[in-house]
């Protein structure tokens, strides 16, 4: 929705952004500004900086950037109406809405309120005769009544329509249902439960909303879990089940499961750091979720193919961030005669609270299970895949940035292969310097191409006309510092841009000064998307002279105006009168002052 501009402005000024920010992020003043490890991307190393002077943040690395709201809208997964609503409500602030987002709130609030209402529904269902079922099931699993209440597990029925009847009652309609994935439509369009028959999990965000629910079949018919898709509360990628809980444990560190069982026995044998990643490998939005509460992750898969593909997905996701990472392998169990894996559940069952904590203790870093990944790919009595196998494994030694580690690596490689530890610290060296010298070249290539350094990150906002476009970066620069300057502007119009979103933005300025206001990027963050806020960010970050603002308008707005002409087809040096007779003249055959 379109708030208005003064609304935002006191919205801006009351939630100032180091004191919004340093909530998410640990900050530390350099100079006029404060840094902090990114909460957008994973990093070693603080390149997320935030101006208490211009109200903004930035990321060198990502490129993620903007103001308070946008941050909000990054950080809690919201969209501008409801970041807005946020910040006021941290404030005390009374929000005004307009009908089209009163009523886009009053639809996520119902979905939220339906959703609760179906958990208690499905929890309540558990001490029914129709819940029998699902409850014995829970006690075959070892699973308290205590633990189910703690998660909100619940029983769907065997019944076409039980919840969609019971929700009825409560007053809640066929759309909102739907809407929150709890019915679906048949072919002939007669709406059904989506869940029947099955252990219900509901799944609760940080704040304590259930946006969710996934549900496992009692027996063994396909599919085995079922989970709500998307809505307008809740998406996979920016979850994690059993977070709400997760989120107050006293342990350093957080265990990365495979299913909601393992979250939950883990939970119940006192591993209440324990969470899942929705049944999907590890997203960018789940670290960022993690980053707030951890630096440590242990990975804690199956260890069958599937489990083992996934950590491996993991450790690659992970490898250039500010987390530590430990791989946590369960050792397999002799069963009549063979070794098979077992699981999480598995494990705590038979084995006990106390040998789990044993193995987490001794779980391994990234780097040694990936060295262990390597060597089982090859016969090291054979002398072939030796040689194939220290191949490889230098490569991964090589990608180690301290010194110290990758000898001690090398050692480990060697005693491994059976070869001289002189050898395979010559085959580390050569991979290492082969590696260096990649980087080398490729940010040369970078550093000879000056405009690709200066072209927005994202694609789908690259500039075509690199001259025009830094004149327009200026000029935008030059008005969001001072909007007084936009009233020598009047010659020039947002079609004469060559870049869209920076015409766009620029429209937006001169009707803002119009009505005798400035434009903040708190306004514009509901009309840019995250990718244009950045690079608008990072244009606000460059070193601006206002003494020689009036110059410098001039310069930029003749550049644009040059550049717009020409790409039209004209030449403003030229009068196209005399331009089109010239033509004609040469196309005749004509030439010479004579023949004019």
């Amino acid at each position: 929705m379109a708030f208005p501009q003064q609304f935002l402005d006191e919205l801006a000024s009351r939630n100032d952004i180091v004191d919004v920010v340093s909530s998410y992020v640990a900050l530390a003043k350099k100079g006029g500004n404060y840094f902090g490890l990114c909460p957008f991307h994973n990093e070693k190393t603080g390149s997320f900086s935030v101006s208490p002077d211009k109200q903004m943040y930035y990321c060198f690395g990502c490129r993620h950037g903007g103001g308070v709201v946008n941050f909000i809208m990054e950080i809690e997964n919201l969209a501008f109406p409801d970041a807005v609503r946020f910040l006021a409500k941290r404030v005390n602030l009374d929000v005004p809405e307009d009908s089209a987002s009163r009523e886009e709130s009053r639809r996520r609030q119902r979905v939220l309120a339906l959703n609760k209402d179906a958990a208690r529904w499905f929890y309540q269902n558990l001490s029914r005769p129709e819940g029998a079922a699902v409850g014995a099931y829970l006690a075959g699993r070892r699973i308290s009544r205590k633990t189910a209440m703690n998660f909100g597990l619940g029983a769907s029925l065997d019944s076409w329509d039980a919840l969609l009847t019971a929700m009825q009652e409560k007053g809640y309609t066929k759309a909102e249902l739907l809407a929150a994935g709890l019915v679906v439509r048949n072919k002939q369009g007669r709406l059904y439960d989506k869940f029947r028959s099955r252990l219900m999990f509901p799944v609760i965000d940080v704040r304590g909303d259930v946006v969710a629910f996934g549900g496992r079949v009692l027996d063994k018919s396909e599919p085995k879990y079922m989970n709500t898709t998307e809505t307008i509360v809740y998406s996979k990628r920016r979850n994690l089940y059993g977070i709400n809980l997760a989120k107050r444990t006293k342990r350093p560190n957080f265990i990365l499961c495979e299913g909601n069982i393992d979250v939950i026995t883990l939970h119940q044998a006192g591993f209440d750091n324990a969470v899942a990643s929705m049944g999907t490998a590890l997203t960018l939005e789940q670290t960022k979720i993690l980053s707030r509460y951890t630096k440590e992750l242990v990975l804690c898969y199956d260890n069958d193919a599937a489990g083992q593909m996934a950590t491996q997905k993991n450790i690659d996701l992970l490898k250039d961030s500010d987390f530590s990472v430990r791989v946590l392998q369960l050792p397999r169990r002799l069963v009549d005669g063979e070794y098979v894996k077992q699981d999480v559940d598995d494990f705590i069952k038979l084995q006990g609270a106390a040998a789990f904590e044993a193995v987490l203790s001794g779980s391994e870093n990234q780097m040694d299970y990936r060295m262990e990944a390597v060597a089982a790919r090859y016969d090291l009595s054979d002398g072939e895949q030796k040689i194939a196998y220290a191949g490889e494994i230098s490569q991964l030694i090589a990608s180690v940035s301290s010194a110290v580690e990758r000898e001690v690596y090398a050692g480990r490689a060697a005693e491994r292969a059976g070869i001289s530890r002189e050898a395979m610290l010559l085959e580390v060296k050569r991979a290492f310097g082969k590696k260096r010298g990649q980087e080398r070249r490729a940010l040369q290539r970078e550093n000879l191409n000056a405009g690709a350094l200066r072209q927005p990150k994202d694609r789908t906002i690259r500039y075509t006309d690199m001259r025009s476009a830094m004149a327009e970066q200026g000029l935008i620069q030059l008005l969001l510092t001072d909007a007084s300057l936009a009233d020598g502007c009047r010659e020039l119009a947002a079609e004469d841009f060559s870049a869209p979103f920076l015409g766009r933005i620029y429209q937006r300025l001169l009707e803002a000064r119009a009505q005798r206001q400035a434009l903040s990027l708190t306004a514009l963050a509901g009309e840019c998307t995250p990718e244009e806020m950045g690079h608008l960010t990072a244009v606000m970050h460059e070193p601006v002279d206002m003494g020689r603002a009036d110059r410098a308008l001039r310069d930029y707005i003749r550049v644009i105006k040059e550049s717009a002409d020409k790409r039209r087809g004209g030449d403003p040096t030229v009068d196209p009168l005399l331009a089109a007779k010239d033509k004609f003249k040469e196309k005749k055959g004509y030439g010479g002052k004579q023949n004019d």
